[in-house]
């Protein structure tokens, strides 16, 4: 312990072993195997596309596959799937909902009258919504869980990193050049708190021609390999632009893709 150690740990990155652990046990009628958050340092790059497209493919290997979509005020998860509300529960916890094909979804949209309605809710609260997802939802046997978290490094990236047993992290990004400091916050915060990153997926990587499949690089050339190297981390998959994710995700139908570049993120995944 640190002669300066002011004893709280809530705010404490150090390893010291007079450190309380902070993380909760999960729901006492659920056994959840792996779980992997999908975090980026910034909004807008796709990382609700890929925790879904993530989440499908592990589920297409036949394993049990959930959702925790940890973006309290931006939920796209449970559109995403088409998956609606109200969730129920009983004794044993909340109920998470069912995609088509069966992967478990818990989201605070499914607890919303209307899932139009604004979260207007302060950090501590949405830190707290986000912990009795892992706490207060039977989720029964999972053996990949994907945490959607928020963009950024603030209140609900620290209260899942601090509550919940990550196995590690894919961090999100996009080819623009800025992205270079963007993930180097998160990879960063990981370090600090001691989270394992698995590696980088880059979203909207490139456009492919339909005529003659050459790859576009529609937001100029991706440097993601040299941001990848910088810190010794994989590439695990760069994600394209493709025109049937929006059709499928507004329609609720993301299951029923036929892009597979997601695959080997997936088994990377796997192979932890």
């Amino acid at each position: 312990m640190s002669e300066e150690c002011s004893h709280d740990c809530s705010h404490c990155s150090s390893n010291c072993a007079s450190k309380k652990s902070l993380i909760e046990p999960c729901n006492a009628s659920s056994h959840i195997k792996k779980v992997i958050g999908v975090v980026s340092g910034k909004g807008g790059v796709g990382k609700s596309l890929v925790t879904s497209l993530l989440a499908v493919e592990m589920n297409r290997k036949k394993y049990s596959t959930a959702i925790l979509d940890a973006d309290i005020t931006g939920p796209s998860i449970p559109k995403i799937f088409g998956v609606k509300g109200p969730v129920t529960g009983d004794e044993k916890g909340i109920t998470p909902a069912l995609s088509e094909n069966g992967i478990k979804i818990m989201s605070l949209n499914l607890l919303l009258d209307d899932e139009k309605t604004p979260v207007v809710w302060r950090g501590p609260v949405i830190a707290g919504t986000v912990k009795q997802f892992w706490t207060d939802v039977w989720w029964d046997d999972v053996d990949y869980m994907f945490v959607d978290m928020p963009p950024g490094t603030g209140d609900v990236p620290l209260t899942v990193f601090q509550s919940i047993p990550l196995d590690g992290i894919v961090i999100v990004t996009s080819p623009q050049e800025l992205v270079s400091m963007i993930v180097s916050k998160a990879v960063n915060m990981a370090k600090l708190m001691n989270i394992p990153v698995i590696g980088l997926v880059e979203n909207m990587s490139y456009l492919k021609c339909p005529d003659c499949g050459k790859e576009i690089p529609v937001f100029g050339e991706s440097h993601i390999n040299e941001i990848a190297d910088s810190y010794g981390l994989p590439v695990l998959a760069r994600i394209p632009l493709n025109p049937e994710f929006p059709v499928l995700c507004d329609g609720g139908k993301i299951e029923n893709t036929s892009d597979n570049s997601a695959a080997p993120a997936a088994e990377a995944i796997e192979a932890l």
